[in-house]
């Protein structure tokens, strides 16, 4: 069934049952991958809220969560671009593994962004997980993208902690906006 929020009607996309499959094998991976270690996970306020809650639930070994909070769409449906680093990190992440937690990456600059603040801070590794990936959207080449959850192609979404406005994040699905492809 069709959603509006505001002024855009969304369609369903992807249903909540596919992303908690997909969840439960990123977390098996997450769990052999660093079974030996103590990871930090990095959650990307305000979407990768719900992402983050259900990936943790499936993470068995010991880990440490925080949170930054990165804004780069400012209510439209395409980044600005300009990134603003509205909640700064406040650990010391010298000599640690690192899992960024993003709910979706589109152009990359929010995450290039961080990447090179987090990797100036000197971790032992930094990798990524992210729920969606607009792999023809990067403007650049990622080595740290190791647990994606869907490829999509260049659709505007929302749902699953994703916005419109504010609007729509605590919609357990994914929807995208209906008829209309968006440039990249």
């Amino acid at each position: 069934m069709n959603i509006t929020i505001d002024d855009k009607t969304f369609e369903p996309f992807i249903e909540y049952n596919m992303i908690e499959k997909r969840i439960r094998l990123m977390g098996i991976q997450l769990n052999v991958d660093y079974e030996e270690k103590i990871p930090v996970f990095i959650g990307v306020l305000n979407g990768a809220f719900m992402f983050m809650t259900d990936l943790m639930k499936e993470v068995h070994i010991g880990c440490e969560i925080t949170f930054t909070k990165l804004a780069s769409y400012h209510g439209g449906t395409k980044s600005s671009g300009e990134i603003i680093d509205e909640l700064p990190l406040k650990i010391d992440l010298k000599g640690r593994d690192v899992i960024i937690v993003e709910d979706i990456i589109d152009t990359g600059k929010t995450l290039k962004y961080l990447l090179d603040k987090i990797k100036a801070l000197e971790p032992a590794s930094v990798k990524v997980a992210v729920m969606l990936l607009k792999p023809n959207s990067l403007e650049y080449q990622f080595d740290e993208i190791d647990f994606v959850g869907f490829e999509i192609a260049n659709d505007f979404v929302v749902g699953y902690g994703m916005d419109y406005k504010g609007l729509g994040r605590n919609l357990s699905d994914i929807y995208r906006l209906c008829g209309q492809r968006l440039p990249g």
